[in-house]
């Protein structure tokens, strides 16, 4: 609640609301908060509350609100790859580091290059977060962009598993399937 009512402080309409009545019709509403227990004396935004009480119940059961996000990759932030890539995996006989490697045919990312601009580094996204590396390297035939190869160093099991728990994401949402050799 402090972070939308330093929000809504901080607005164009909240500064402008300073210097007019008290009073707002529409739909939200808006009041001064002069409370003497609050260091904040700003105006306060309400949001209207959930219309269904089951929803209600089950949110306030579960206690998090989980965000899912498509896993993608990445070689220009914001702008994900079409492509999907050939990995391959080694690890070492311990277990305690690995490498993946990518290679991509053709990739979306050079028809679009002009567009969404150079290629930064390489970004694995899912819900978890962002695995990234800046091991990338084009390939080129008779002067034209071919393929892409990126590698993704894992130097220990935890970054291993968090590495696979993407990869079996990935997977799942791009049709891809694991052969062990």
């Amino acid at each position: 609640m402090a972070a939308l009512q330093s929000l809504a402080s901080a607005s164009p309409v909240a500064q402008h609301l300073q210097h007019q009545p008290r009073s707002f019709s529409g739909s939200g509403s808006w009041a001064v908060n002069k409370s003497s227990f609050s260091l904040f004396h700003g105006q306060s935004l309400y949001l209207p509350r959930l219309r269904s009480p089951l929803i209600r119940r089950k949110l306030q059961a579960s206690g998090l609100v989980t965000m899912m996000v498509k896993p993608s990759i990445q070689f220009v932030q914001g702008a994900d790859e079409q492509t999907v890539p050939d990995v391959k995996l080694t690890k070492s006989r311990d277990g305690t580091n690995g490498m993946a490697i990518f290679t991509f045919d053709e990739p979306s990312v050079f028809d679009s290059s002009a567009e969404v601009g150079d290629i930064t580094g390489f970004y694995m996204i899912d819900e978890e977060g962002v695995l990234q590396s800046v091991d990338v390297n084009a390939k080129f035939v008779n002067g034209k962009p071919a393929k892409i190869e990126a590698k993704y160093i894992m130097r220990t099991p935890r970054e291993w598993d968090r590495f696979m728990r993407f990869m079996e994401r990935y997977a799942n949402a791009n049709g891809l399937q694991f052969v062990k050799k």
